[in-house]
């Protein structure tokens, strides 16, 4: 019988400000944003050293992941409803008759279909586990987000890492 336990991390660093649009069925929210804060909890077999991960480690991975996203417009880049083009240093989003225009310099190109806090856990997540595995942390067997939007309301991502 496998034993395995779990380091959580969360607080005042692993956070970002953001804005999005976020598609809902065919229509497209006003553009707004968030101050979301991200939880990250980790589940492994103990080392050698007898812990899953130091903490260090795992924060740090968690808040690089979230200073790519900070003061951020996040652009959705696989969305189906969202025509989204790169002109030179600006980025053009157009949905229907709207038209917005983004310094490139302001926007994260997310490789998702929408920027659901139930899919930018799961970017977070993925960029966590790049770090992780970077790191040599073959330890680690689960990897779980949470991505707060307000208070009381988030949404998470886990998995089994390969």
């Amino acid at each position: 019988m496998s034993i395995q336990r779990h380091v959580t991390v969360e607080g005042v660093r692993l956070r970002f400000a953001a804005a999005h649009m976020a598609t809902l069925g065919d229509d497209l929210e006003p553009l707004h944003g968030h101050n979301y804060v991200v939880r990250c909890r980790v589940e492994g077999d103990l080392t050698a050293d007898r812990w899953v991960i130091d903490f260090g480690v795992l924060k740090r991975a968690v808040r690089e992941a979230c200073e790519a996203l900070d003061h951020r417009f996040l652009l959705q880049a696989r969305s189906t409803l969202l025509q989204a083009s790169l002109d030179g240093a600006t980025w053009t989003v157009r949905f229907g008759d709207r038209e917005y225009r983004f310094p490139a310099s302001d926007v994260a190109v997310l490789p998702i279909e929408n920027t659901t806090a139930e899919l930018l856990a799961q970017w977070i997540a993925d960029r966590v586990d790049e770090a992780l595995t970077a790191g040599g942390h073959g330890n680690v067997t689960r990897i779980a987000v949470d991505v707060e939007e307000m208070p009381g309301q988030s949404g998470g991502y886990a998995r089994d890492r390969e």
